[in-house]
């Protein structure tokens, strides 16, 4: 077997939520979302780190909103017609991760991730885990563990 048969044959599909923040293209595996919420009423937090928005109640449950636009160093986001929040669990919690717009679910095969640069759009690479080129954008995965561990 030849080694591009083999890395086809080590290829996965894979479905990647892609969402805005600022101009940049961000994605998730598709799995990592729980639900994507128009609930942008929040109750702020007292004393919270800047990046935390506040809480939403889901269904009962509290969520911690994180403005990604903080974590990623663009100035805070606005509420726009087109704002959601993304859901997504870490242990056994929900985050919501406040995003400008959502974009599309693209499927990719895993061999078409590249491994992401230091820095993108003056972010700091170490929020990122790669990126897929579309014809006319570049998809930069964003790394949810990173992300989350931000104090």
């Amino acid at each position: 077997m030849s080694a591009a048969t083999a890395t086809r044959a080590k290829s996965v599909e894979i479905q990647l939520a892609t969402f805005y923040v600022g101009d940049l293209l961000l994605a998730l595996p598709i799995d990592y979302v729980q639900e994507i919420n128009r609930n942008l009423e929040l109750t702020e937090v007292p004393h919270a780190p800047e990046h935390v928005r506040g809480v939403i109640n889901l269904r009962g449950d509290v969520a911690t909103v994180i403005d990604l636009r903080r974590i990623l160093g663009f100035s805070p986001a606005e509420v726009t017609p087109q704002s959601r929040n993304l859901i997504v669990r870490s242990s056994d919690e929900s985050i919501g991760l406040w995003v400008d717009q959502i974009a599309d679910i693209i499927s990719i095969s895993s061999h078409e991730i590249g491994p992401a640069p230091a820095n993108v759009s003056g972010v700091e690479g170490r929020f990122f885990k790669g990126v897929y080129r579309t014809e006319s954008e570049i998809v930069v995965l964003l790394d949810t563990g990173e992300v989350l561990s931000i104090d």
